[in-house]
């Protein structure tokens, strides 16, 4: 069994994503630096270079914590991305996306693939804007 700073040290060596916000300058301005998969891990800065480097004690003190609770802790999945998935849809639907990737001259995986990544772009638009 590892000791308590082996075990410190492996969940610093994790590479956690993180998700930074900018601080309203009515509220202090700077930014907000959190770690999704730590609940309540997170820090902030007047530059998004400080608040990074004031994450990574965020992060030490957050693990310490629950180590010395002995709480589970979360580790981030190493997902591979293969470009491959496989769905199930109508019939119906089936036939309309193929003859439409004729009209347009392409394979079908060609147009469901256009047709995905207009999508998820407007998607991700929209949620820009929100933010």
């Amino acid at each position: 069994m590892k000791n308590f700073t082996e075990k410190l040290q492996h969940y610093m060596s994790l590479n956690y994503p993180s998700q930074i916000t900018k601080i309203d300058e009515a509220d202090g301005g700077g930014f907000l630096i959190e770690v999704p998969m730590l609940k309540g891990c997170m820090s902030d800065g007047d530059t998004v270079e400080e608040a990074y480097n004031n994450l990574e004690e965020a992060k030490k003190e957050w693990f310490t914590y629950m180590l010395e609770n002995n709480l589970a802790i979360p580790e981030p999945a190493d997902t591979v991305y293969s470009g491959r998935f496989m769905v199930r849809i109508p019939k119906t639907l089936h036939k309309i996306i193929t003859e439409q990737s004729k009209r347009e001259g392409l394979s079908l995986n060609q147009y469901v693939s256009n047709v995905l990544a207009y999508a998820a772009g407007q998607r991700a638009a929209l949620t820009t804007k929100k933010n």
